[in-house]
């Protein structure tokens, strides 16, 4: 029987007693069309790391929508904006969630990254780069739509994971964010996720249809990195406002996001300087300005 429990691990600490200044691993979320479950995805994915010893940082960049603060019923007091203005320091307004990890909640300040002056860029540099935590991940979830910001931080991010589902709309809009982040963006490699499917052949299958548009037009690499299953549970923990991998986590979906999680450690880790949070940022201030 499958029923509410709560995950039998102890999350690794954040604090920077035990920072090591490694690089960070930076995934950005996109799906295209909205609807696919990327949100949803980002925050399951987000706690199956933390099990896996991961700290994690999940940035919710789905600006005007606030997904992640629906999804896991939280109220964001603060966002970027204020950090951008040096009101609040990122420690401020980062909150905990379910899992241990933390989550930096919408803000309508990212989309005016591209008009901040020299002094806000290097206020939110600083911002990062002090973060007072020793994250190792950091997931972004993007916004829906080929948009000026889920192109910004993909092109910024090491890896982009893109989420597809078995809906004739999804797979062209899929392909069309794969097709311009790749010809105007310069990203070449591509993490694709079956979202609700009935089963992992037909995950397969999905992914292979993308694969085949794709390599008619584009250079580029496509890894299927696995598929989620269509689940009653899910249903439920997003009616409830949790996470599936925390409230059922041995449902279909939990045990699919935990898989999920093994495979995306199994990627290369970033090993050189351009690894780390503030390169990220900076990269990120670049491309907007590029880009809007």
């Amino acid at each position: 029987m499958i029923g509410p429990e709560a995950a039998i691990y102890e999350p690794i600490p954040f604090d920077r007693d035990e920072f090591t200044g490694s690089p960070v691993q930076v995934i950005a979320i996109a799906g295209g069309k909205g609807g696919v479950g990327k949100s949803s995805l980002a925050v399951n994915l987000a706690i199956a790391l933390a099990e896996e010893r991961h700290r994690v940082l999940l940035m919710d960049a789905n600006l005007g929508m606030a997904n992640i603060d629906v999804l896991l019923n939280l109220k964001a007091e603060h966002n970027l904006s204020h950090v951008i203005h040096e009101e609040k320091q990122l420690q401020d307004i980062i909150l905990d969630g379910p899992g241990g990890i933390k989550i930096v909640p919408a803000a309508s300040g990212i989309s005016k990254m591209a008009k901040l002056s020299s002094a806000e860029n290097a206020a939110l540099v600083n911002a990062f780069s002090t973060l007072p935590y020793d994250i190792d991940t950091l997931i972004i979830d993007t916004a829906a739509g080929i948009t000026p910001s889920m192109l910004t931080f993909c092109e910024a991010s090491k890896e982009v994971m893109v989420v597809v589902c078995d809906e004739p709309t999804s797979i062209s809009d899929a392909y069309a964010t794969i097709r311009v982040l790749n010809q105007e963006h310069g990203v070449q490699r591509f993490r694709v996720v079956a979202n609700k499917i009935e089963s992992s052949q037909q995950g397969l299958e999905l992914y292979n249809k993308l694969a085949r548009i794709a390599d008619q037009e584009l250079d580029v690499l496509l890894d299927f990195s696995g598929s989620i299953p269509l689940d009653a549970h899910l249903q439920k923990s997003v009616r409830e406002q949790s996470a599936v991998v925390s409230s059922y986590p041995r449902s279909r979906a939990a045990l699919a996001f935990k898989k999920l999680a093994s495979r995306v450690n199994r990627w290369p880790k970033p090993d050189n300087p351009d690894g780390h949070l503030e390169f990220f940022v900076e990269r990120l201030l670049k491309i907007s300005n590029k880009v809007r």
